[in-house]
């Protein structure tokens, strides 16, 4: 009886005009290869995150959709918030 608990990426999505990049991951638990349970988590990388302990699939997402012109504009879109600390 091996029970076995497995982290995955398994949903990417690019959304936005600032190109932020959705990550979803699937926590799962199995049973001598039989699936228990799955739960989810999400986060959102936004192109100032730090994505350096990121996976390499996921620093290949963010540098292939994070141009410069895209960096420069989310910088001034939250320059600009009223909510934004100054």
């Amino acid at each position: 009886m091996a029970i076995e608990k497995t982290v995955e990426q398994d949903k990417f999505e690019i959304v936005g005009p600032y190109k932020a990049v959705q990550v979803r991951e699937a926590t799962v638990i199995t049973e001598d290869g039989t699936e228990l349970s799955r739960n989810f988590r999400r986060y959102v990388l936004h192109s100032d995150s730090d994505i350096s302990s990121e996976t390499a699939e996921i620093q290949a997402i963010c540098n292939a959709v994070w141009t410069d012109a895209i960096k420069t504009a989310w910088i001034e879109f939250q320059a600009a918030r009223p909510d934004r600390p100054a």
